[in-house]
């Protein structure tokens, strides 16, 4: 490029050289500075909206490793509750059961949630969805297994009620009774011994010899042991707890006092023929809340399923009571 300019004079017919003003030259010059600073702008705005900086392009890496994440962790939390129901399910159906208690209710179970939006802060974010499903998913679950935990604590005092239970329930027979050859008269309707005519037997009476021990069929404490005028003679009432109370009459000693504390398997006295009798016997009763039950639904501790069908046979028979 020329650095100087000529323009043609028709008038000399020569050319004469331009001189620029220092105007002209600042003018011409700021018009090259704003063409350079607008063109600069342009290719920086292009450059700014498709072209990451390295920066840009971590945070992107991080984020699409952080979502991912996200949806690895949602599996996971789909998987626990999966099993949560599991052990609910089981909870519900097998442990509640075998305790006898009441199912969990299952509006309590799904632990929801309502009022208040709790993840409102979360909102407004690209992945805000896929955060606040998960956050959701996390409080279920945390809530879920609260319960469940309290369910557990619940269950296991259970059990422990349960096993004093069962150490309680009259689950022996009161004398020894191997062969099954002292079962006299079974419990329902027999004719008396001794007053003659067809009288509810509200037991089971065992033959046994004079001073045979009587043993405590479950485990309670003593709230009787006397020899009142109502035929039974000398005879011990157990409190079993759980509406449960047994009788064991016409002793001829009797080997607790009121008020003790007896085990399954204790001596608590001895066979005798005191009282409204017709000869040396235990007669023993079983009772659920006031009223006589069939003693021979109380003897799983002590027979085979073969012995327990020949003792049910037995007490089925129309033998005379012995009292």
């Amino acid at each position: 490029m020329a650095k100087a300019k000529y323009r043609y004079n028709k008038h000399t017919l020569s050319y004469d050289k331009i001189e620029l003003t220092f105007k002209d030259k600042v003018f011409k010059s700021s018009i090259y500075v704003g063409l350079g600073l607008v063109i600069g702008v342009i290719i920086y705005g292009l450059a700014y909206t498709y072209i990451d900086s390295p920066k840009e392009k971590q945070l992107k890496r991080d984020n699409a490793h952080l979502q991912t994440q996200f949806v690895i962790l949602n599996k996971k939390l789909e998987q626990f509750s999966k099993v949560l129901d599991d052990v609910q399910h089981r909870d519900d159906n097998i442990y509640r059961v075998i305790f006898e208690a009441e199912p969990i209710p299952s509006e309590i179970r799904k632990a929801g949630f309502g009022g208040v939006n709790k993840y409102k802060e979360l909102e407004g974010y690209n992945n805000s969805e896929l955060i606040i499903n998960t956050a959701e998913k996390l409080d279920k679950l945390h809530k879920q297994l609260y319960i469940q935990s309290k369910s557990f604590d619940e269950v296991f005092e259970m059990a422990k009620k349960k096993e004093e239970m069962l150490a309680s329930l009259p689950a022996i027979q009161p004398v020894q009774n191997e062969d099954l050859t002292r079962m006299a008269s079974g419990y329902g309707y027999r004719m008396h011994p001794i007053l003659k005519y067809n009288k509810f037997h509200a037991g089971m009476d065992f033959t046994a010899d004079r001073g045979t021990p009587i043993y405590a069929t479950g485990s309670g404490t003593v709230i009787q042991a006397d020899a009142a005028s109502s035929g039974y003679g000398k005879h011990i009432r157990i409190d079993h707890r759980y509406g449960y109370v047994t009788l064991y009459a016409h002793m001829s000693k009797m080997n607790v006092k009121v008020g003790q504390k007896v085990k399954r398997g204790d001596v608590i006295g001895y066979v005798g023929n005191s009282g409204l009798s017709a000869g040396p016997h235990c007669h023993y009763e079983v009772r659920k809340n006031g009223n006589p039950v069939n003693p021979v639904n109380f003897y799983y501790n002590d027979l085979t399923a073969e012995e327990y069908a020949k003792m049910i046979e037995l007490s089925n028979a129309p033998m005379q009571s012995l009292d």
